[in-house]
């Protein structure tokens, strides 16, 4: 897979996500800010990623500043992570960086380090976050794995892939992870309205590994449930709360009831920095409203009539009740998920 993110001498590169499959076009930021806005306008998305994103903009901006004294510095520090932390609300992963981050500077500073060592110890605390999260998806995969049938026809929802992280993918890698052990997978991708991250997204990673994929439309998969053409549906997650609620691209609600409905498995995979064990249930979770234009437009074509309201909820949450396990780079949880969560986040302190 190409990078979703890395560093390169002054500048942060990522993949334009918006551009693909038609395009690979990379976006190069040397400030914090333009890191800031790739984030918000969905250069980069996907909570992992998103999260290794801010951390790399924090990193960078601090390389950019001209402060001589702590004060001034500790000053800018702040400012860049107010700016990263209001870019998307509802990913977990974004504060859980970010909050990493200002540990990183607090030990430094301390520890009486001068503005550099500052400055590098935030530089390596961020590579860190990276490299971390693809061993993360890796581990994660290799446990996922386990929970898909020798045969399996798979769906899932938006893209979860190494696009969504630092590579190698939570959802995606799961089914990455079951093809690596030879078992035999075809996948359905869900288009994911409005911002279609399934149909150019997931189509496209799984493509290129030459995984068997079929796109459908959102509103096919219930249909395809009740034809027996899925087995089991994996998708990722944007924040976790304690009690198993699941946050994730919109539409993954619908698909957890009807996988329900069919007796269908609905696993979700996600790191440990997803579970926010903080928020108690899924009624707390912020829930971000996206542009209007990402559902009257595709394009420069516009689909719908003016004066019509819009609503463009970018998540929504599914209850605890309807997910079978949650698999992280620790291990499976299963209901009941207040206890199996909290052990696993415990496990890793």
């Amino acid at each position: 897979m190409l990078p979703t993110i890395e560093w390169k001498d002054d500048a942060i590169i990522m993949i334009d996500q918006r551009k693909l499959p038609a395009a690979e076009v990379y976006v190069t930021c040397r400030t914090a800010k333009e890191v800031a806005k790739a984030i918000t306008t969905m250069v980069i998305r996907g909570a992992p990623a998103i999260g290794v994103a801010a951390a790399m903009g924090i990193a960078l901006g601090m390389r950019r500043s001209s402060a001589t004294g702590t004060k001034q510095f500790t000053t800018e520090f702040q400012k860049i992570c107010d700016l990263m932390a209001g870019t998307r609300p509802t990913a977990v992963n974004l504060f859980w960086a970010i909050e990493r981050m200002k540990r990183t500077f607090a030990d430094a500073a301390q520890s009486g380090g001068s503005v550099a060592e500052i400055g590098r110890r935030l530089e390596v605390e961020a590579h860190a976050i990276h490299d971390e999260d693809v061993a993360s998806c890796r581990a994660m995969g290799a446990h996922g794995a386990s929970l898909v049938p020798e045969t399996a026809k798979i769906l899932t929802h938006c893209n979860a892939g190494a696009l969504a992280t630092a590579g190698y993918g939570t959802a995606l890698g799961v089914i990455r992870a079951a093809v690596e052990h030879g078992k035999k997978v075809v996948v359905l991708a869900d288009e994911t309205r409005p911002f279609l991250q399934g149909a150019r997204l997931t189509a496209w990673e799984l493509v290129k590994d030459g995984i068997d994929t079929t796109v459908i439309t959102d509103n096919m998969a219930g249909s395809m449930m009740r034809l027996g053409h899925v087995d089991l549906v994996v998708v990722g997650a944007d924040r976790i709360a304690a009690n198993g609620d699941v946050a994730n691209k919109i539409g993954t609600y619908s698909v957890a009831v009807l996988a329900r409905e069919h007796g269908i498995p609905f696993y979700v995979a996600a790191p440990i920095s997803t579970i926010d064990l903080k928020t108690a249930h899924g009624g707390d979770i912020p829930i971000e409203e996206r542009s209007d234009r990402e559902v009257t437009h595709v394009g420069a074509a516009r689909l719908t009539p003016e004066g019509a309201h819009i609503r463009n909820p970018a998540f929504d949450v599914t209850p605890a009740k309807f997910v079978s396990a949650i698999v992280t780079e620790r291990g499976i949880a299963r209901a009941p998920y207040g206890e199996s969560l909290a052990a696993l986040v415990g496990s890793g302190q």
